[in-house]
């Protein structure tokens, strides 16, 4: 392992999924094999890394795992790697509460130095008041360097680097502003539908960032850990639902740690369960294909089959959807899988935000992950198995399903591995 580094920023928004994209791209065209993670629960920030580094990009998220589970991804995902990259969420700072669980809490777990991406747009010396209060906050998170995002000409930018000289901390360079560079949105992520051209973003940032000095100051020559991932119990077949966007939130851990693993399209395979262990079904945004899932009726069957002789499901979020009796949209009713006998609201005059961390406990052991969506329950929600709580143990109101071996929620699980343990 060579190279490593968090890019973190003041507030969501700055531009440090764009310029951690665009670094990632860069390294990969000069050469270098790039390992990509993100901090906290996010799926759709890792879609952009595995395009441009050719790999997956992996979570690292301390409410959902231990400091050590997180270190053990961090050296086992990145030990082959030139360079790792791990992008930031939020604020450097935010977490679930206070500092818990942010991007600061990450670096200090990995002992990784920051580079803070700052959004400059109509600032220039008042810069110099929020960075020497992010580098002065915690004496144990190190501030490597600063990129600024959003620097309207090189007038502009020579302001900003007096910022950098009067405060003693490395300014690394510059990205443009560009209109071409914004990406539209989806629900609580970029639109990962979308596939942005990077050759104006690489170019960018090759010209107004000082990339080889980032890396020299970078640089993390430290033991690596080796002890292997202990493989758990579960030695039947898994079959897991994956495509682009309808089963497509699946944390890539769950699926190395999982044995026997194959994937089908439930738009369009009619899978054989007849060997099947365990049914993934991950979310995603199965609102969004509904014809495609309707018209798959011979998969709808198989898995409605499956479940009534006793298979084991576990289905988040999309998947829990797909297994209720209908999905209700603006445009009708669709059926589904029909194993639960509920309906999904997706009509806009319905839309509710749902999020946060999830923690629950069935049968003595406790889960934990993350719920984010829109759609609701219509009419009056399922009678939960057992009290599910936020991240600060409030109580919440997420229903836990279980139906003869059908485990459902609109939970997205961590560690799906666990639940096979003895």
């Amino acid at each position: 392992m060579g190279h490593g580094f968090l890019i973190a920023a003041p507030h969501s928004g700055s531009g440090k999924t764009t310029i951690a994209r665009g670094l990632m791209a860069l390294f990969a065209r000069k050469g270098y094999k790039v390992q990509p993670f993100k901090c906290g629960p996010d799926y759709i920030d890792t879609k952009f890394h595995a395009a441009v580094c050719g790999r997956p990009s992996i979570n690292l998220d301390t409410f959902m795992a231990t400091p050590e589970h997180v270190r053990e991804l961090y050296n086992r995902y990145g030990k082959d790697a030139d360079v790792c990259v791990v992008e930031g969420m939020m604020g450097l700072f935010d977490g679930y509460d206070r500092d818990k669980g942010s991007s600061a809490e990450v670096a200090r777990v990995l002992d990784l130095p920051v580079v803070l991406v700052v959004d400059a747009k109509s600032a220039a010396y008042s810069m110099a008041a929020l960075i020497s209060g992010f580098i002065s906050f915690r004496n144990d998170v190190h501030i490597s360097g600063v990129i600024f995002n959003r620097v309207g000409s090189a007038k502009h930018f020579a302001m900003l680097q007096q910022v950098c000289d009067d405060l003693g901390v490395e300014c690394y360079g510059y990205l443009p502003k560009k209109a071409e560079l914004e990406q539209g949105s989806r629900y609580l992520g970029l639109d990962f539908s979308e596939k942005p051209e990077n050759n104006l973003l690489i170019e960018l940032l090759e010209k107004h960032v000082e990339w080889e000095r980032l890396l020299e100051f970078t640089n993390k020559d430290k033991p690596v850990i080796t002890r292997s991932c202990k493989k758990d119990e579960w030695t039947g077949r898994t079959l897991i639902a994956r495509n682009d966007e309808s089963f497509s939130f699946i944390y890539q851990e769950n699926i190395d740690r999982l044995e026997n693993v194959s994937f089908f399209d439930p738009e369009h395979d009619a899978p054989c369960l007849d060997d099947v262990s365990l049914l993934y079904l991950p979310g995603g945004y199965p609102e969004k294909h509904l014809d495609a899932l309707v018209a798959a009726e011979a998969t709808r069957r198989a898995i409605k089959a499956y479940a009534e002789r006793g298979g084991h499901i576990i289905a988040e979020c999309g998947g829990m959807m797909y297994l209720c009796e209908r999905i209700v949209t603006d445009e009708g009713e669709f059926p589904m899988c029909g194993v639960l006998p509920y309906s999904i609201t997706a009509r806009k005059q319905d839309r509710k935000l749902s999020l946060g961390y999830r923690r629950f406990t069935l049968d003595g052991k406790e889960y934990r992950g993350h719920e984010f969506h829109y759609t609701q329950f219509l009419g009056e929600p399922p009678i939960s198995m057992t009290q599910v709580y936020n991240a600060k143990g409030e109580p919440v109101p997420t229903p836990v399903i279980r139906y003869k071996n059908v485990l459902a929620s609109y939970t997205h699980l961590y560690q799906v591995w666990n639940m096979f343990q003895t």
